[in-house]
């Protein structure tokens, strides 16, 4: 009779490229046979993938590296915090090992230490699309690893590395097992979508025959040829972008951009050393709406970064308003361990922060209002993502999963997880939608 197989927790934090390398750590321990318990008091050990980019999100680490402890006593710490180990270790000395980012193989070790395999080699344990923390219907497809940029407010590239581009065959070859899974729509992301190749030098790859320079163009192109949804994340307002938006005009990808601008002010972006942000920007995001008017941008800006000025403020206030973005976020400015922005001068008080994100907030939810209302009459392409005994919800095409929007398709409870259907919305609010299904 065959033991129970060991059961490995799972505590994964932060943004979904970490996400993916929790689910690269799963699909390999699921292959030595483990399993993954649904809960830390019934493991045999926890991992805990940790966020280190603000102090709150290390203080949420710190946390639920805490909360594991207390409910099984053997954790295994890994992620973007691993990388500070002597800070992990001073407030949880018993953790059994700590390692940084993308350190799959140490993360496996010490898997084996705390708990050895019990592999079964006649069971075939991993589906071909690997193990996967999202719904069946959705995943994240991470490109590459690491940023060639240095914003002055970002550690990232001191904790994750130069730039490193996965090989596009690989790349569109997993993504193909994920459309054989079911998956009906593919977020791609990285820390910096619109530089992939760039350490390559667009090298040429072999896909299906044909030879492909490995750049945001010929990747996104081959994954428009899969008849799922592509939606892009993570990308920066680079020339390169500007080859991909035809795509989205002839419906091979989806219409949506996420593009993190951060600031408008020219002086506040100079010091945050941000990239390909300065006054054509606007022309571009213009030109693009030229070539795709259904195009939806989404992004993230941050007030009280050190020296901001009211003046400086209002002139983000402006460029909202100019650039009549479509699904915002903000952040206030906080100070992050190692950043070159803490040695900035002139740092914003708390209580400015707080007054002028909820300006910021505020002006940009009457954008939102605004173009939502538009949308009133139109017909919508809508992926679901539940259905209850209200009704289905979903999502259009410029709404990704968690950051963005719903669509609410009351009565529709036939409908089911995966679904793609038409709708003709009937009512909007500052930020979600409502529809009737189109039935054919």
């Amino acid at each position: 009779m065959l033991k129970p197989a060991p059961r490995i927790g799972l505590v994964s934090l932060g943004c979904p490229k970490a996400l993916v390398d929790s689910e690269r750590i799963m699909t390999r321990l699921r292959a030595e046979g483990y399993e993954l318990a649904p809960t830390s008091e019934g493991a045999d050990a926890v991992i805990v993938n940790t966020c280190g980019f603000l102090d709150s999100a290390k203080a949420e680490s710190l946390e639920a590296i805490g909360d594991a402890l207390a409910e099984n006593g053997k954790v295994i710490v890994t992620g973007c915090m691993g990388k500070d180990e002597k800070s992990i270790r001073t407030i949880h000395p018993k953790v059994l090992s700590v390692t940084g980012p993308h350190q799959y193989e140490a993360v496996i070790n010490a898997v084996h230490d705390a708990v050895p395999p019990q592999h079964e080699p006649f069971v075939d344990l991993v589906p071909p699309e690997g193990i996967r923390l999202t719904p069946r219907h959705y995943a994240y497809l991470k490109i590459s690893e690491g940023c060639n940029n240095r914003c002055t407010f970002c550690i990232i590239p001191s904790i994750r590395g130069d730039l490193v581009s996965r090989p596009m065959n690989r790349v569109l070859a997993e993504a193909e097992k994920l459309v054989k899974a079911g998956v009906r729509e593919l977020m791609v992301i990285s820390q910096d979508t619109s530089a992939y190749g760039v350490d390559t030098r667009y090298a040429d790859v072999d896909w299906k025959g044909q030879t492909r320079k490995s750049n945001l163009l010929e990747l996104t192109s081959a994954l428009g040829d899969m008849g799922v949804w592509v939606r892009l994340h993570y990308v920066y307002p680079y020339p390169s972008v500007d080859h991909v938006i035809p795509l989205m005009a002839q419906g091979k990808i989806l219409p949506y951009l996420d593009i993190p601008f951060q600031h408008a002010s020219p002086r506040i972006l100079k010091a945050m050393k941000r990239p390909a942000n300065n006054g054509k920007v606007l022309d571009r995001i213009k030109a693009w709406r030229d070539i795709c008017p259904e195009l939806t941008i989404r992004s993230t800006f941050i007030v009280g970064f050190p020296g901001e000025t009211e003046e400086d403020f209002e002139d983000m206030l402006e460029w909202l308003e100019q650039a009549q973005l479509d699904r915002v976020g903000c952040f206030k400015y906080e100070p992050v361990e190692g950043a070159v922005a803490n040695a900035l001068p002139d740092p914003v008080d708390e209580e400015t922060k707080d007054e002028r994100w909820a300006r910021f907030m505020e002006h940009q939810r009457q954008i939102s209002e605004q173009r939502m209302a538009r949308k009133i009459g139109s017909l919508q392409q809508v992926i679901i993502d539940e259905v209850d005994e209200d009704g289905a919800i979903g999502r259009s095409t410029g709404d990704a999963p968690d950051i963005d929007g719903h669509v609410f398709l009351n009565g529709e409870v036939d409908l089911k997880a995966g679904d793609i259907v038409t709708a003709r919305i009937e009512h909007a609010d500052d930020y979600d939608l409502w529809g009737e299904l189109v039935r054919s």
